[in-house]
């Protein structure tokens, strides 16, 4: 009967081999439908596939970077910091691990470790255009203009006219007032695509020369930005502002208007339309702005508006009691003590004007309006 039974295997090795061959094959099934899960945005079933190859490797990198992934498609990038952490003390270098901790803190607007990690991730792969475009990003965001623009123009010398480069150019001449550097890249945008650029490109244009009080080429910008998409909040805006730069009161209420069918409880655009009846001279419908503007909340330009309304109707005293109310608040607008030296001198107060004025000199701060107006004053 001993000849009749199963041989036995000479040595147990063969069998763990085997074992172990289907352990890792397993891994790679769990690992292949979890990306894919993760891809279809089925992030809990993805997580379920990653949480059972920990059972067999608790170290796994791809299920560490999954599970990272995962938390981050939740919005839970803190959680997701520690998948990948963990992935690195185990894998380190692990460039997708890299990538996903630095986006991470990007999120968490912690540029400087974002930094961090990208410049690690460059020393394995210093040819990637996503991660160079994303270092350039952060180097902006912590105002580095030289280091954010050297990684940008690397890009571009890498992809002549890639879009997160130029895009990135033009935010990053903007953010520091070089109006013209940011046209030059956005104005390319443009060039490149067309009617098919985004709207951002078109509302940035528009900003740029609302900043340059270029007005007229901002209006042309934001009306091809309304063209595309009427309701736009950023083109209305601007354009309404463009037009209050032109000294056009009627036109920029047609927009603040538009806004306001909108948004109807907008305190800002509620005191621009206070301001823009003002300026037609409309002053019943002006102050009814003004009030809605300050029944949401207080705001200095609605009563400033208010102030400036009793100044026109003759109302000196009350006007004088705002302006000085704002001055608690903001001392250094010289603007204010103007207006009030104003009110003072129609009530034929020259010294209270005088003294007024000499209230603001005395902050130490130098205004050739401020000074010009006290030593008319005194003249006169």
């Amino acid at each position: 009967m001993i000849e009749n039974m199963p041989e036995t295997p000479e040595t147990p090795i063969e069998e763990g081999d085997e074992l172990e061959e289907q352990i890792l094959n397993e891994i790679s099934e769990l690992s292949k439908r979890g990306y894919q899960l993760l891809k279809e945005n089925l992030v809990k079933e993805a997580e379920v596939e990653f949480e059972k190859i920990l059972e067999f490797d608790p170290f796994n990198n791809y299920a560490l970077v999954g599970l990272g992934d995962a938390a981050r498609k939740h919005g839970q990038h803190r959680r997701a910091i520690g998948y990948y952490q963990t992935c690195l003390e185990h894998h380190s270098g692990n460039n997708y691990a890299l990538f996903g901790l630095a986006d991470c803190y990007k999120a968490l607007k912690q540029f400087n470790q974002a930094i961090r990690i990208w410049e690690q991730y460059l020393h394995h792969d210093d040819q990637n255009v996503t991660v160079l475009t994303r270092v350039a990003d952060a180097y902006r965001k912590v105002r580095d203009f030289k280091r954010s623009k050297e990684i940008y123009l690397r890009v571009l010398e890498m992809e002549s006219d890639n879009a997160y480069a130029l895009i990135g150019l033009g935010h990053l001449h903007y953010d520091f007032r070089e109006y013209e550097g940011a046209l030059k890249y956005w104005e390319r945008m443009l060039e490149i695509h067309g009617e098919n650029v985004d709207i951002r490109v078109l509302t940035s244009l528009g900003n740029c020369h609302r900043k340059m009080k270029t007005f007229e080429q901002g209006i042309r910008y934001f009306d091809m930005a309304l063209n595309m998409e009427p309701r736009n909040f950023y083109a209305l805006f601007g354009m309404a502002d463009c037009y209050r730069g032109l000294n056009h009161p009627e036109k920029s209420l047609q927009y603040w208007n538009q806004i306001l069918d909108k948004d109807p409880n907008n305190k800002v655009i509620l005191t621009r339309a206070g301001d823009a009846y003002r300026g037609m001279e409309d002053f019943n419908n002006a102050v009814e702005y003004y009030h809605k503007a300050l029944n949401i909340e207080f705001d200095v330009y609605a009563v400033l508006g208010l102030a400036l309304i009793n100044k026109e109707r003759g109302n000196y005293r009350d006007a004088i009691e705002s302006l000085k109310g704002l001055i608690k608040n903001d001392e250094k607008n010289h603007r204010l003590y103007m207006e009030i030296a104003e009110c003072h001198v129609a009530l034929r107060e020259k010294s209270q004007a005088i003294e007024t004025l000499s209230q603001f000199q005395r902050l130490g701060i130098r205004n050739v309006h401020v000074s010009e107006y006290i030593d008319k004053l005194r003249r006169g």
